[in-house]
């Protein structure tokens, strides 16, 4: 490790502690990550963004925060915040395991039971660069139609990642959403948990990083989490639905509750996000669902 002065000293105004050495972290799609080691012996990770949206990583923290005063839920605690950066304790990467798939599912079990005042949160967020409204709304279903589906389909149609016959799909279940969608007390929610935000550590606990937190149905989470693939993930249900079981026809609208990430994908990234999303509705177009 070398020492990148402009960011080590921006990391010892926060912390009060000197930074004697910074590496570059591979694999982030929206910020830069930088290693730090402290002159006391701890490591931590850097995250910064160039003029980032206002409220940008006070978002994060915030997330991580409220899932972390979760008992048995892992995130790497905060130790600094600020406009252009967020500071936090460092994870180092290990292996994906059968028991660490066990624990993931026992503490999303208890994350999610731990309940949300309701569906939305307080203050809106980020998913990605993207604003991530936070309203709250009265029911599920009016909060996944509003806050979550709309907003997203709107923004991938205006760049012209969706195109108006996809748009006319989605759309037409809209209305349908309070009786696809059964109604839960809140649960409290990573809210963009795919694998790539799940840090299997080499303590042998899976780490949550990366939130973009809210209070809605439990199922979100887990839909995302079935959605770009999860290692050992038929373990992690398992030991979820010993905690707290699934309803019998929870999978059947797997494809329902991965409309949201699909359509944040095709509003960023366009590419086939935007057809997999209407796929995904034309499921539940006509008849039953």
């Amino acid at each position: 490790m070398t020492r990148q002065p402009v960011v080590a000293r921006h990391a010892e105004d926060l912390l009060g502690s000197a930074v004697v050495a910074t590496a570059p972290v591979a694999g982030g799609d929206t910020a830069t990550a930088t290693k730090l080691r402290l002159s006391n012996g701890t490591t931590a990770l850097m995250k910064t963004l160039t003029n980032a949206p206002e409220g940008f990583f006070e978002a994060e923290a915030r997330g991580l925060r409220w899932l972390g005063e979760v008992e048995g839920v892992h995130v790497p605690p905060v130790l600094a915040v600020d406009q252009g950066c967020l500071i936090v304790g460092w994870v180092e990467s290990g292996r994906t395991t059968p028991d660490a798939a066990v624990e993931l599912g026992r503490s999303l079990a208890a994350l999610h039971t731990a309940g949300a005042p309701a569906y939305g949160a307080e203050q809106d967020g980020f998913i990605g660069r993207l604003p991530l409204p936070n309203r709250t709304a009265a029911t599920w279903a009016e909060f996944y139609a509003v806050r979550r589906v709309l907003p997203y389909l709107k923004l991938a149609r205006d760049r012209g990642h969706v195109s108006d016959t996809d748009a006319a799909t989605i759309e037409s279940i809209i209305g349908r959403l309070p009786d696809l969608l059964p109604e839960e007390g809140p649960a409290r929610l990573h809210g963009d948990l795919w694998n790539g935000n799940v840090l299997w550590g080499q303590d042998g606990h899976a780490w949550l990083i990366d939130p973009a937190a809210y209070g809605g149905h439990r199922e979100a989470d887990l839909a995302m989490l079935a959605l770009f693939g999860s290692p050992h993930l038929p373990r992690v249900i398992e030991a979820y639905c010993e905690v707290t079981p699934l309803a019998d026809d929870w999978e059947d609208r797997v494809p329902l509750l991965q409309l949201f990430p699909l359509l944040v994908h095709a509003a960023l990234f366009g590419g086939g996000y935007g057809p997999r999303a209407a796929e995904a509705a034309s499921r539940f177009t006509g008849g039953a669902g």
